[in-house]
């Protein structure tokens, strides 16, 4: 049977075990909330602050390329560069498909626009090694205004922007619905493939004399 003095030496022991764990236990819960403050602050703090360059800012922002978009000009007689940003794209179909996504938003500097806004673009596809298929929906057709210098801009601006910004690309023919069309109002026909039209670029403003 144990002593009086046992007794009390086991309930010093008990206690001091008791008070070793709870304090282990509290150690342990702070050192768990200040690495999930400072992550939360961390977090916090880049959602606020992006940083200028690294994975956070890559991430949240897809790389640019400069490219050369043709629109109208007030007269629908010459098509008129303007410089845009559009999403870089590995893929030569997939640089293809933002620009003319870029052609069907419209100018942003207050040039004609060449398509209608409701135009939907069906798919591009390589045919051989210098020729892009360009699949509209309907949509292009129904929504086209009629007259031969609308047909000629948009197939134009068309044209122009892909075999400009694509070295590769040296024609561009259209096609509605995965079919071939006689044309998209009735002025130009398009069975054979487009190529660049330099003659209806608008030329270049004469330098002002000091």
């Amino acid at each position: 049977m144990a002593t009086k003095k046992q007794r009390r030496t086991d309930e010093v022991k008990h206690k001091k075990t008791k008070k070793g764990r709870r304090l282990l236990l509290l150690s342990v819960m702070v050192v768990i909330s200040v690495v999930f403050l400072a992550i939360f602050f961390i977090t916090l703090f880049d959602y606020i602050y992006p940083p200028a360059a690294g994975k956070h800012s890559a991430a949240k922002k897809r790389d640019k390329q400069e490219v050369t978009l043709f629109f109208s000009d007030a007269n629908e007689r010459f098509l008129v560069p303007e410089k845009r940003f559009i999403p870089r794209e590995k893929e030569l179909e997939g640089q293809a498909k933002e620009m003319i996504q870029a052609l069907i938003v419209g100018s942003k500097t207050g040039l004609g626009n060449t398509f209608p806004g409701k135009a939907e673009l069906l798919d591009v596809k390589r045919d051989g090694e210098d020729t892009l298929l360009i699949d509209f929906k309907e949509s292009l057709v129904t929504n086209h205004p009629s007259g031969s210098a609308a047909e000629m801009a948009t197939i134009y601006s068309l044209t122009n922007t892909l075999t400009a910004n694509l070295p590769a690309i040296k024609q561009v023919r259209i096609l509605i619905g995965g079919k071939e069309r006689e044309s998209l109002k009735g002025h130009i026909g398009l069975h054979n493939p487009f190529m660049m039209n330099r003659e209806l670029i608008a030329p270049a403003a004469p330098p002002k004399e000091g």
